[in-house]
Parts: C-alpha cells; structure tokens; sequence
C-alpha cells in the first residue's frame, strides 16, 4: 500500500499541469510505475528481463506514432481550412491504425514471454495505474 501510495503522488507530480519535472523525477515515475506492472502481474526475475525491454520498445514505438499527431493537433480545430481539417482527420485515421498493428506485434511478442493469462492481466493493470493516477488528482484538487 505504501508503494501504490508513492505511485500516486509522483505520478500526481509527474501529470499536473504546469507543473514540470527533472528528468530524475521522470526516471522515478517510470521506476514506480515499473514496480507497480512488475507487483501486479507477478512477474519473475526471468519474465521481467525478457518482459521490459520489449514493453519499453513497444511505448517508445506507440510515442514516435503519436507524436507527428500531437504536433499537427496544435492548432485549434476551428482555425483549420477544411483541406487541413481533412488531412488531420486522415492523419488520426493513418496514426490508430498503426498504434493498433504496434498493439497486435507486441501483444503478440509480450504474450510469448509471459503467457497470455499475465498479457490480459498487464491490460487492466495499465488500465488500473491510470485510474489511480486519475482519481488522485481529482482527490488533489477538491
């Protein structure tokens, strides 16, 4: 509990806006929400050394997909021509479709070193470390 506890408040720290963050407090974060996967799908010493390295090729993939997205976003939707508003729309088609084939590969790569039953549960528990982080901001600024 007390590191879930730790989880939450770095991650608070890591995700609030205007609030910026030392490439040390990022490697915290990232070993906190390591520990947490790690807890949750019991992983061995031998899965973990297999599991990470293509987990963390997969984020930085899924990153590198997204970020052409992220900086075409910048301009607000209304300030858009509809020849751009079409292009983006087209780019965030082309952007889903390969996040989901990087998802297949991966699933596919992470299943073979884990199983499947540990692969279903690495789903809720990213899905749960969000919620965390989520309701504790909430919590934060209530």
């Amino acid at each position: 509990m007390k590191s879930l506890f730790k989880i939450i408040i770095l991650c608070c720290l890591f995700f609030c806006p205007g609030h910026s963050l030392a490439q040390g407090d990022k490697d915290k974060v990232e070993a906190i929400r390591v520990n947490f996967i790690s807890e949750r799908l019991k992983l061995t010493t031998n899965e973990s050394e297999k599991f990470w390295p293509v987990y963390n090729e997969y984020n930085d993939k899924v990153k590198a997909v997204r970020k052409n997205l992220r900086q075409s976003l910048k301009k607000a939707p209304e300030e858009l021509s509809d020849k751009e508003a079409e292009d983006l729309y087209q780019l965030d088609l082309k952007t889903r479709q390969a996040e989901f084939e990087l998802y297949k590969q991966y699933r596919d790569k992470i299943k073979a070193i884990i199983g499947a039953k540990k692969t279903m549960k690495l789903r809720s528990a990213e899905e749960d470390f969000k919620i965390e982080i989520i309701k504790n901001i909430k919590d934060k600024s209530d």
